[in-house]
């Protein structure tokens, strides 16, 4: 990809990107879609943050943030995995948040992958502790920014990052002010004992990672299952579920949302009876994120209707 394909003025918004020429096809996209969205947010040198806030290694985050910047909620997106990490380039969900006025903080917490396999390594059995403590001290950077409002901080993430946001309304129950939890892991020893026998490379793996549900990891693996201690919810959740996810199933979200129910805390739920693992359908990914933005604007904005 030439320089000549990246129009100056966009080269000096993105100019953390190294010397032409560029050999990385996403610059492409990425002006692409600053072009057909009319910059919805920009992307600056101090916009992509490399952060040091983990006590054995280092974790880079990226900040989107309206063009106003005025935003005074944000929005900590957890990617999904375990092992999985938040690269530059357009999501359509994150953009649609940015558009309405939140600042996202896209975390790469310990064991994502891209940092090297020590930092890949370095959560194996340690989910849901320090790899949630990454994303917990991810606040300190974001109080550093002058247009963020510290009391309007929420969690969100899909998949294991689901899993990550309702850890974190668990196990650092005053830390968040909402979760938004997409399709994530409650109950690991569940889960871990339901994966099919054609998963068998990758429940191999995922017992190395987690461990083994049928030995003494159980333990360890109750302990790390927001199910079994939703007793210590106390911030408003919104759950999407897939029906027919074959990964997360869906009595998963049913019983995080039952039991969360029983503390008095406001929880919405919402199911796609003709999705799986992820919201693939254009009709159900433009309902599901409207009803988001509707839950953050009531709960973690305050908007009130008039």
């Amino acid at each position: 990809m030439g320089s000549d394909a990246v129009p100056q003025e966009f080269r000096d918004k993105l100019r953390w990107l190294p010397d032409p020429p560029y050999h990385v096809p996403i610059v492409r996209r990425v002006v692409e879609s600053l072009v057909r969205l009319g910059r919805a947010f920009e992307f600056k040198g101090d916009d992509r943050v490399e952060a040091y806030w983990v006590d054995q290694g280092q974790a880079g985050c990226k900040v989107y943030r309206p063009v106003e910047r005025t935003s005074d909620a944000v929005l900590l997106w957890i990617h999904g995995g375990p092992g999985g990490q938040s690269r530059l380039g357009f999501s359509s969900l994150i953009q649609y948040y940015v558009n309405h006025g939140y600042a996202i903080l896209a975390v790469n917490n310990r064991g994502s992958s891209g940092y090297g396999k020590t930092f890949y390594n370095l959560d194996n059995q340690r989910h849901g502790e320090d790899d949630l403590m990454d994303c917990v001290k991810a606040k300190d950077f974001l109080a550093g920014l002058e247009y963020i409002d510290m009391t309007r901080v929420g969690i969100m993430g899909g998949s294991y990052g689901g899993y990550m946001t309702m850890a974190a309304l668990t196990y650092q129950p005053e830390e968040f002010a909402v979760g938004v939890n997409l399709f994530g892991v409650t109950n690991w020893l569940r889960t871990l004992k339901s994966i099919p026998p054609y998963w068998e490379a990758f429940r191999t793996a995922l017992y190395d990672e987690l461990g083994d549900p049928f030995t003494e990891d159980s333990v360890r693996l109750y302990e790390i299952s927001p199910l079994f201690h939703a007793q210590n919810v106390t911030k408003p959740l919104m759950v999407l579920q897939g029906a027919n996810d074959p990964r997360v199933l869906q009595v998963e979200s049913d019983e995080i949302v039952a039991a969360v129910k029983q503390n008095g805390v406001p929880v919405e739920y919402v199911i796609f009876d003709d999705e799986g693992h992820g919201f693939l359908k254009k009709e159900n990914q433009i309902k599901g994120y409207g009803q988001i933005l509707e839950f953050l604007d009531k709960y973690l904005k305050g908007v009130t209707e008039e």
